[in-house]
């Protein structure tokens, strides 16, 4: 048991936001040929300019314009179709497009606190292995947006990044309770780990099977915060430090990637920064199995059979659906607490990459009305995800004839759907359940969105805890 240290740190602005600066350069939003009007502005020298320049306004497209000394005066940007995914995300590729210096947004901007989000998203580096040197950009904080909310969002987006960023060499599953360990001190939090053989002293033989093999001890992390009396919400996260699919080895170019396993243990930590750095009044609780699935000589094998925290004899398909096996034994302990809502984060299947691709993540629950408020969130807050169903008739396709289950289907059909059922076994008790089958990573740099990690649906669980109990 680890517990708390010093007090909550003061809310500051994150590095590429600024409160204030008098010489501030103004950018404008333009779309089509209202580009000209924002540059008449600016007087005839930048209406020339930008004519010279041949600048049509168009969609992601940087004009600067210069006054009489060559200093800029003020930037065009085309936002396009501003209402579309990546049109709301526009202003994170100007930190890519301006040249170093202090901006404000000017006119044009439909939404203004989603602009600033997307500018300091935008402005992220993975600065581990390859440092660089470029000079900052910063934007000021525009009347009426709440700067600290948007940098407390931003900052555990980046923590959430780095963490599915880092190489397995140096995000093992020590690594993740480090993480999680200076998010409870920062918060004043309590956190308790099991560790090694005492996972099986504590009744959570899966993820001791899963993690035996590997020099690096599997553990379960747990995380507590807010008062006893408040509405009991548990977040799950997959901490699979690094996947070599086990005894059914994956292929070389299935395990290039393998090192955002654990994108669900990062992006519970991002949603649990996010969650109290506003200080919503919820008792949160934050359980992270972190392993790695690892070759050996103790390794668990295909055909075993696996006791589990729940009672539950469980027949081993593939050594490489391994993160279901580690969430059930996570998932029967949140149950066991009875709570108001869990939310599981999980990079848990291929299946549902095929069905929805990398943006769009499913998510599975009972509950309808939770549901349909979950998908105008996601649509609201712009991190998007699509509810599949737990389809009652393939629960048989999880039949075992040796044990009470089998954890993979009998054949390739609905994967993501059986993975669901199969961890939808471990959880009874909890008022409402949602499941979260993540990516955890951007194949293609996007405005805001850089090429690497990238915690989905946190953005969206801070959305629907202020829903629920931001009263």
């Amino acid at each position: 048991m680890r517990t708390p240290q010093g007090l909550v740190s003061t809310p500051v602005l994150h590095p590429a936001l600024i409160e204030s600066a008098s010489a501030a350069i103004p950018v404008i939003a333009v779309q089509g040929q209202n580009w000209s009007i924002a540059a008449a502005r600016f007087g005839s020298l930048a209406e020339q300019f930008a004519k010279a320049q041949d600048y049509s306004g168009k969609d992601g497209t940087c004009l600067c314009l210069p006054d009489s000394n060559g200093q800029i005066i003020a930037v065009l940007f085309g936002l396009g179709e501003g209402t579309s995914e990546d049109g709301v995300f526009a202003a994170g590729r100007l930190p890519q497009l301006l040249p170093a210096g202090q901006y404000r947004l000017d006119s044009g901007w439909p939404d203004p606190e989603m602009a600033v989000l997307a500018f300091v998203l935008g402005s992220y580096r993975f600065k581990r292995y390859k440092q660089n040197n470029e000079q900052p950009r910063q934007l000021v904080v525009p009347d009426g947006v709440d700067g600290h909310s948007v940098s407390a969002i931003a900052k555990a987006v980046f923590m959430g990044r780095d963490l599915i960023n880092t190489p397995a060499n140096d995000m093992g599953p020590q690594d993740i309770e480090d993480a999680a360990c200076a998010l409870a001190d920062q918060f004043c939090a309590k956190l308790c780990v099991i560790r090694g053989d005492d996972l099986l002293e504590a009744n959570y033989p899966m993820i001791h099977a899963v993690g035996r093999a590997s020099t690096r001890a599997p553990r379960l992390i747990d995380l507590v915060w807010g008062q006893a009396n408040h509405p009991k919400v548990t977040l799950i996260g997959k901490g699979v430090a690094f996947d070599t699919g086990g005894l059914n080895i994956k292929p070389d170019a299935s395990m290039l990637l393998m090192k955002k396993d654990m994108g669900g243990a990062a992006t519970a930590l991002a949603a649990a920064s996010m969650i109290m750095a506003a200080n919503l009044p919820v008792r949160l609780r934050v359980l992270i199995p972190a392993v790695e699935n690892a070759i050996s000589g103790s390794a668990f094998r295909p055909g075993d059979v696996l006791a589990s925290r729940k009672g539950l004899s469980v027949e081993i398909g593939n050594t490489d659906a391994e993160g279901r096996l580690i969430l059930a034994d996570a998932l029967c302990l949140a149950d066991e607490d009875k709570p108001e809502l869990v939310m599981q984060y999980a990079t848990l299947t291929g299946a549902a990459r095929v069905a929805l691709g990398p943006d769009l993540p499913p998510f599975y629950t009972k509950n309808d009305a939770l549901a349909e408020q979950i998908m105008q969130l996601g649509r609201k807050v712009h991190d998007p995800v699509w509810r599949l169903p737990l389809w009652n008739r393939y629960r048989t396709m999880l039949d075992s004839r040796i044990a009470d289950i089998n954890h993979v289907s009998s054949g390739g059909f609905a994967g993501s759907i059986t993975a669901a059922l199969f961890l939808d076994r471990f959880c009874e008790q909890a008022k409402d359940y949602v499941h979260f089958d993540i990516f955890g990573w951007t194949p293609t740099a996007r405005p805001g969105r850089s090429e690497g990690g990238e915690p989905q649906a946190a953005r969206l669980t801070l959305a629907l805890l202020q829903a629920r109990y931001g009263h």
